[in-house]
């Protein structure tokens, strides 16, 4: 059952939900307005990749509309895919198969299961206007994905459930990791997230505008962002992917 805010508009196909969303958002649209689209013809990863939409997965898209200033918008990916743990975990026999990869990808047994590709726009204060969270879960099917393992719930001989069910978990966990948010801060949902993460001081590559980084993990700051060890000092990464 989708949670009281939100309203879930299912598509048999779209080229990509986020793209309908974002149009939405740009003319007024309410926060809670989900796109859920059963075959995705178009879908966008992160690093401009494409996302295979083929039926048996999920494609949704969330409109949010958090009165906050842009510095806290790398959270709203580290929630999303948070919550997305949350909605599957109830499904596997053994919940610690799930990992998180930052900024955005859910590991299912060390293979991409899950990715997120956030999508936000500033308001003329410096604001955060809208947040359109495009969220891809492999539930049946595990699309190839170049240079990557991939892996669905049907893997591990689990009976996926139907797209638009998932689709009411994934929103109910959602709202309660926002509500949680609301009430008490970063603190919970970093928590959460390091409970999945990477062992503190474990050797990460980050790539990002066309250079690599390497050091050791050393936690997320309060903004969101990631901190990296290079030995010589700790930098704090706001976007770049984990090699």
């Amino acid at each position: 059952m989708t949670p009281p805010g939100f309203r879930l508009h299912v598509h048999e196909a779209l080229p990509s939900t986020s793209d309908l969303v974002i149009r939405l958002a740009e003319a007024g649209e309410p926060e809670g307005h989900a796109v859920l689209a059963l075959r995705q013809t178009s879908g966008r990863g992160t690093q401009g990749r494409a996302w295979q939409g083929p039926s048996g997965n999920m494609y949704m898209s969330v409109l949010l509309r958090p009165a906050e200033p842009l510095r806290f918008a790398a959270q709203w990916s580290l929630l999303a895919v948070v919550a997305v743990a949350d909605a599957l975990a109830p499904y596997l026999p053994d919940p610690s198969a799930l990992s998180v990869k930052w900024p955005n990808d859910l590991m299912l047994g060390g293979a991409k299961s899950a990715g997120i590709l956030t999508d936000i726009a500033a308001d003329a204060s410096g604001g955060i206007a809208w947040v359109v969270l495009g969220i891809g879960v492999n539930l049946a099917l595990a699309p190839e994905v170049p240079g990557r393992m991939t892996a669905c719930l049907a893997d591990l001989g689990v009976t996926p459930p139907s797209p638009q069910h998932f689709a009411a978990d994934l929103l109910a966990a959602i709202d309660r990791r926002r509500i949680e948010r609301a009430a008490h801060g970063f603190a919970p949902l970093r928590a959460a997230w390091l409970a999945r993460g990477p062992a503190i001081g474990t050797h990460l590559a980050i790539r990002r505008q066309g250079a690599e980084i390497a050091g050791r993990f050393a936690g997320l700051a309060e903004d969101g962002s990631l901190l990296l060890d290079t030995g010589e000092r700790i930098q704090t990464l706001a976007s770049g992917e984990v090699a």
